[in-house]
C-alpha cells in the first residue's frame, strides 16, 4: 500500500512541475524527485515522465528512474521475503 501511495505521489508532483515548467513558475526540485524515487515512488515518476514528456532529455532521469524502478522493486521483493509476507 505505501508503495503505492508513494508512486501516486510521485506521479503527482511530476504533473505539477510539468505544469510549472510550462507556465515558467517555481519548480520542484530534481534532488526531491530522486530521493522520492530512491524511497519507493521511482515507477510513477518514470510513467509520469513518458506520459508527459517530462525531464527525458536528462541523461541522469532518463538512465537514473529505470534503475531505481529496478532497486526499488528488488528491495520491496527483499523485504517481502525477509518478513514472510507475500509481495501485492
Amino acid at each position: 500500500m505505501i508503495y503505492l501511495l508513494l508512486n501516486l505521489i510521485g506521479f503527482i508532483l511530476c504533473f505539477k512541475d510539468k505544469r510549472a515548467a510550462i507556465k515558467e513558475r517555481w519548480r520542484v526540485p530534481e534532488k526531491t524527485f530522486f530521493l522520492l524515487g530512491l524511497f519507493w515512488g521511482a515507477a510513477g515518476i518514470y510513467i509520469a515522465m513518458l506520459l508527459f514528456r517530462h525531464k527525458t532529455k536528462h541523461w541522469y532521469f532518463k538512465y537514473g528512474m529505470p534503475v531505481l524502478v529496478i532497486v526499488n522493486i528488488v528491495t520491496l521483493y527483499k523485504i517481502t521475503e525477509l518478513i514472510g509476507g507475500t509481495m501485492i
